[in-house]
C-alpha cells in the first residue's frame, strides 16, 4: 500500500454557522459587477486526487483516538483504472489509533456544486461489514452544510454507493467534499480494510421524492422559560435513489428555513435554536393570551415532517437535564465508579430528535454536577425550590417488587455532606413506558439543606435493569 503524506486538525464537535449581514448603500452597484464565481468540477478522486489540499486526507485528531496510519492508495485495487483509496481500519487494540477517519478538501477557495444532485463512489470492504459514517461538508472550518450517511453497509465486491445533497442551492463554495469515519464495533474489534474509489459529484436527475424530517419527524411539546433556548434536533432527508431504495441522511439546520407561527413568543435561528422571547399577546378573537408557538420548517420549499410547538412560561426551575429548559452546567450524566461492583453502562444519547439517558445493566449509576476533579461545575442552590420532577421509563417487565431509588447529596464528597432518599417502588412505575414524578423536596428524608446540591445516585440493586431518564429538573410551586 503506497502511504500519503498528511495532517490532522481536531475535530468539531458542533457545525458552526455564519450570518451574513448586507448593508445598504446609496451607490448604486454598477452593471459591469459580477459576483464571484467557483470551479465547479465534481471529481474528488479517480486514479489520483483532484484539486485536493496537498495533504490529500487530513486524519481526524489523534487525541480522539483517530489512527493517522490507516490511510493510503493501492495501485493493486481498483473498480477503474488503476488506482484505488485503501484504508485498514484498525483493530481496537492498535497502539496507533482504534479508528480511522478524517477528511479531503478543495485546495482553492471552495467548488460551486450547485448543479450537482449526489455525490457517489466506488466501495468494497474485506468482509461485509459496515462503515460508521461518510459524507461531505466537513471542513475543519465553518461547516454551514455538512450532511453524513451512517451505517452504509459494504460487501466484498465493488459496488456504487450515493449520498444525496439536500439542496444544491445551498453548495455554491464548498471545501469539505468527502468525510468518513470507520471503527471496528461491527467486528467485535476485528480490523478490517475497504477501498474507495471513483469519487466524485453527479447530476443524475433521478434522485428523487424529498421528504425532510425535522425532530425525527415527530410532532413534539415543550415548556420553556422566556429568554431560555430550547435546540431542535434531528435533521433529515430522505430520498429515492435511482437503484430504487430510500436512504435518510443528516444534514445540517442551514439546509432548512425555519417559520414560527408566533414571534411574540419565540423566534427561531439558522442554527435551529429556538428561543424563547415572550409570554405572548392577547387573542383578539378570544380575549385570551396565546403563550404557545409552533415551530416548523421546510427544505427546498417543502414541508418538513415533525414540528415543536412551545409554551412559553415563567417558571423557577433548576434544569439538571431537559430539552425543555436551558440546563446548568454538569459534570456527568453517568458517573461511574471502578469499585468492582457497579455494573452499569450507558449514559446521554440522542432518540428520534430527543436527548434523553438511557442505562444498561444498571444497579447504582451517579448524575454529578458538583465540580468533579475541579471541573468548574457549581453546586445548586435549591433553597428556593419546592419540588424535583423526573421522567422514567423501565425499559423491561417491571414487578411489584422492584424499585428505583433515587438519593440527593448536598455539599456532595465534603465532610459535611449530607444526603436523603426517595424510593420509587415497581408498582409506581410502567413496563416500557414513560412515567412522571413529581416529589416534594421535603420527601428526601434525611436532607435538610439544599444550598449546595451536587448529585443524584440512582440505585435499583439490578431489580430494573434497564432505564431510561428525561426532563430532571427542580422547580418551585407556584
Amino acid at each position: 500500500m503506497k502511504k500519503i503524506d498528511f495532517k490532522y486538525h481536531i475535530v468539531f464537535a458542533l457545525i458552526g454557522l455564519m450570518y451574513v449581514v448586507m448593508t445598504s448603500c446609496d451607490r448604486e452597484v454598477s452593471e459591469d459587477f459580477e459576483l464571484a464565481t467557483f470551479p465547479n468540477n465534481p471529481e474528488i478522486f479517480t486514479d489520483n486526487p483532484v484539486g485536493l489540499t496537498d495533504e490529500f486526507f487530513e486524519s481526524f485528531d489523534p487525541a480522539t483516538g483517530a489512527n493517522t496510519e490507516a490511510f493510503g492508495v493501492d495501485v493493486n485495487e481498483s473498480y477503474a483504472g488503476t488506482t484505488s483509496i485503501r484504508i485498514d481500519v484498525p483493530s481496537i487494540t492498535d497502539p496507533n489509533g482504534a479508528y480511522v477517519g478524517g477528511i479531503f478538501r478543495d485546495r482553492g477557495e471552495g467548488r460551486d456544486l450547485t448543479g450537482y444532485d449526489v455525490l457517489t463512489f466506488w466501495a468494497k470492504g474485506s468482509i461485509t461489514t459496515s462503515i460508521d459514517v461518510v459524507g461531505f461538508g466537513t471542513d475543519f472550518g465553518l461547516e454551514r452544510y455538512v450532511v453524513n450517511l451512517r451505517d452504509i453497509e459494504l460487501s466484498t465486491d465493488w459496488r456504487k454507493y450515493y449520498i444525496p445533497i439536500p439542496d444544491p442551492s445551498k453548495l455554491v463554495q464548498e471545501r469539505g467534499l468527502f468525510a468518513f469515519s470507520a471503527g471496528t464495533q461491527k467486528t467485535n474489534g476485528v480490523g478490517y480494510t475497504f477501498w474507495i474509489d471513483e469519487l466524485r459529484f453527479e447530476k443524475l436527475g433521478t434522485v428523487a421524492q424529498p421528504r425532510p424530517s425535522i425532530l425525527g419527524g415527530q410532532d413534539q411539546t415543550a415548556q420553556a422559560n422566556i429568554d431560555t433556548s430550547v435546540p431542535l434536533l434531528g435533521f433529515a432527508q430522505k430520498m429515492s435513489l435511482p437503484n430504487g431504495q430510500d436512504v435518510t441522511v443528516e444534514a445540517a439546520p442551514a439546509y432548512f428555513d425555519f417559520e414560527t407561527s408566533n414571534p411574540f413568543v419565540a423566534s427561531v435561528d439558522e442554527k435551529g435554536v429556538v428561543s424563547i422571547d415572550g409570554l405572548g399577546e392577547v387573542d383578539p378573537n378570544t380575549g385570551l393570551v396565546d403563550n404557545t408557538a409552533k415551530i416548523t420548517a421546510s427544505l427546498g420549499g417543502i414541508e418538513a415532517a415533525g414540528s415543536l410547538t412551545v409554551e412559553a412560561v415563567n417558571l423557577a426551575v433548576i434544569s439538571i437535564f431537559s430539552d425543555v429548559f436551558a440546563n446548568v452546567p454538569v459534570d456527568n450524566y453517568n458517573g461511574f465508579y471502578l469499585d468492582g461492583f457497579q455494573t452499569t453502562l450507558g449514559g446521554r444519547v440522542e432518540v428520534d430528535g430527543n436527548n434523553i439517558i438511557d442505562y444498561t445493566l444498571l444497579n447504582f449509576v451517579a448524575i454529578e454536577f458538583y465540580g468533579r476533579d475541579g471541573s468548574g461545575v457549581q453546586p445548586v442552590d435549591a433553597t428556593e425550590m419546592t419540588h424535583l420532577h423526573i421522567d422514567i421509563r423501565a425499559n423491561e417487565i417491571v414487578e411489584a417488587s422492584d424499585f428505583f431509588r433515587i438519593e440527593l447529596f448536598n455539599n456532595f464528597t465534603l465532610s459535611n455532606s449530607e444526603s436523603g432518599s426517595f424510593n420509587i417502588t415497581g408498582n409506581d412505575l410502567q413496563s416500557n413506558e414513560w412515567v412522571q414524578f413529581d416529589i416534594p423536596l421535603s420527601s428526601f428524608s434525611g436532607l435538610n439543606n439544599r444550598d449546595a446540591l451536587g448529585a443524584f445516585i440512582f440505585v435499583t440493586d439490578n431489580t430494573i435493569a434497564n432505564v431510561s431518564l428525561d426532563n430532571i429538573y427542580f422547580y418551585a410551586e407556584q
